[in-house]
């Protein structure tokens, strides 16, 4: 039993390294939002508004570190940035156990999320440089499964702490928590060192900003990665508030979500290392989330059977959707990055993704909760429309490119 499972692991020392250190991280995190908010109203003392509030800044710095901690990746190299920006994040999340006030809790959240953003950039380009430009995509894939697998493991201990809910358990679970954080960046030392990038005589130091096709990809990306505050925010207040679906079914959507992605990631990226692949995927979908927009607002009005049904048949297209959105997503994000400037392409990349994070809660709770069936209608037009211009925006990419690399003809 054991001997097959070590065959299951990927054979190149890069991915074995990088499945572990994700295993060791998203548990990590796994743990911390699963007690997190209860920790800081129960424990702390904060208010349910100011943890919020809170949280939001926290996000919106890790909005802006995004580049140009990618940028500091391709200079010193990522691996070395990867593991100082997690050892430091590791120690900094023992400071939520000295926060006593509002201020100190944005502080300690802007520092956290400042440093996970530059964790996640360098990550990126650790991925594009170690392992070979065929096996990124599938390999990100491999990343995102062992991700679902943490999370749960993670939600399953912190269950244990607010079983007993006092802060001698919430100050073990943020200890764990830190322990696993600095495992995961030590983990990181085991895959092999990408050499640094050094910066060119001419041009600006980020040029990614200048590179509209990319910028206009990671838009449409993060306009489909809305779809994860469906699942998280807008189809539980949808369940509680708008059908006769029991509560319990909330938590069978996420088990069934994560069951999903666990089990197809690695197969539904299949067909998407090249930007043109990518793009298919992404526009396929725009179409799955359409129809699964569709089928959640078909439970609003029924019978608690017929309700949960329409929910299941709703989780079961968007998870499709979303296994292919987030495969499209790392094809078109390695494949149109230049070597040299991987980290900021895939810092700026991430942050279409942390951007949807930060808007989508309240406006779908406000447009889909609150419009109903005409809200869900307008995201799943809004998917279906992103996805759509996904290939024609890669075709524009394809040519910048081109032209850009085309000699300047010769003056007479």
């Amino acid at each position: 039993m054991l001997s097959r499972m070590i065959n299951l692991l990927p054979a190149h020392p890069a991915t074995r390294a990088l499945v572990f250190s994700t295993l060791a991280g998203s548990t990590s995190r796994g743990l911390f939002i699963t007690i997190s908010v209860i920790f800081f109203t129960r424990s702390v003392g904060l208010s349910a508004g100011q943890v919020g509030l809170g949280l939001t800044v926290a996000a919106v710095v890790g909005l802006l570190a995004g580049v140009p901690a990618g940028h500091l990746a391709d200079r010193v190299g990522p691996r070395r940035v990867m593991v100082g920006f997690g050892l430091a994040r590791a120690a900094l999340m023992l400071g939520y156990l000295a926060v006593q006030g509002f201020t100190g809790f944005v502080v300690v959240a802007a520092g956290v999320q400042l440093l996970e953003a530059g964790f996640g950039a360098a990550n990126g380009a650790l991925i594009a440089g170690s392992i070979p430009a065929e096996d990124r995509v599938r390999t990100r894939a491999m990343l995102r499964a062992v991700t679902n697998v943490g999370w749960g493991v993670g939600a399953l201990f912190a269950g244990v702490a607010l079983k007993y809910d006092t802060r001698p358990a919430y100050v073990a679970v943020l200890v764990l928590c830190a322990c696993l954080a600095t495992l995961a960046s030590s983990l990181v030392m085991r895959v092999p060192k990408v050499e640094p990038q050094p910066r060119r005589a001419s041009g600006p130091a980020l040029i990614v900003l200048r590179d509209r096709p990319y910028l206009a990809l990671a838009a449409l990306n993060g306009v489909l990665c809305i779809h994860y505050g469906m699942l998280n925010v807008a189809v539980p207040l949808w369940v509680v508030e708008r059908t006769n679906a029991p509560a319990w079914v909330v938590a069978m959507l996420g088990l069934l979500n994560a069951t999903v992605v666990v089990l197809f990631q690695i197969r539904a990226s299949r067909g998407t290392a090249t930007a043109e692949g990518a793009a298919v995927a992404q526009r396929t979908s725009g179409v799955l989330l359409l129809g699964a927009c569709l089928l959640y607002s078909l439970a609003a009005g029924q019978t608690a059977w017929v309700a949960t049904a329409a929910l299941v048949a709703a989780a079961l297209v968007h998870v499709l959707g979303e296994l292919r959105q987030a495969a499209g997503s790392w094809g078109i994000s390695f494949s149109l990055a230049p070597d040299h400037a991987q980290g900021q392409y895939q810092g700026l990349y991430g942050t279409g993704f942390a951007l949807a994070g930060v808007v989508a809660p309240a406006l779908l709770a406000t447009v889909v909760v609150g419009w109903g069936w005409p809200g869900w209608l307008l995201f799943g037009l809004v998917f279906a429309a992103s996805g759509a211009a996904v290939p024609a925006t890669v075709r524009w990419a394809r040519r910048a490119r081109t032209q850009a690399a085309a000699p300047e003809p010769a003056l007479a």
